[in-house]
């Protein structure tokens, strides 16, 4: 678990947003960025984005709902969020986990996620629950 990232303190209630600001979240991290991550998936690798994940009653948009912008594809288990404004994800409900949310760490207020060392990149190309249907 991350309390710190560079001189940004993770609160335990901290806001994160788009880069345009359409669209504000708050996330309960009680513990900090726990277990941040990349996936090599066909929408991670292209995205980019460092990735951690919280329960889904520990996200709450609280301004910009309808800025945002559902994307799924495959087996439309995923459903991933971006602002409609400036095209930024913020967020998804996760395919490993429905009951979680993965959340864009670089949108947290103060976070730059190129200060976190040592990013784990998990592989999502043979995703488990792939494997699991073969």
């Amino acid at each position: 678990m991350i309390k710190q990232v560079g001189n940004t303190l993770i609160e335990a209630k901290h806001r994160a947003s788009c880069h345009c600001g359409a669209v504000i979240l708050e996330l309960d991290l009680p513990d900090g960025i726990v277990d941040p991550g990349r996936c090599n998936c066909s929408i991670c690798r292209r995205k980019g984005a460092v990735v951690a994940a919280v329960p889904l009653a520990a996200l709450r948009v609280v301004k910009g709902a309808e800025a945002l912008r559902l994307y799924q594809f495959g087996s439309m288990t995923a459903k991933h969020y971006f602002c409609s404004v400036c095209g930024i994800y913020t967020h998804h409900q996760r395919r490993s986990n429905p009951q979680e949310y993965g959340y864009n760490v670089g949108c947290l207020e103060g976070v730059d996620p190129y200060q976190i060392p040592n990013i784990r990149v998990s592989d999502g190309v043979h995703h488990p629950l792939d494997r699991s249907a073969s």
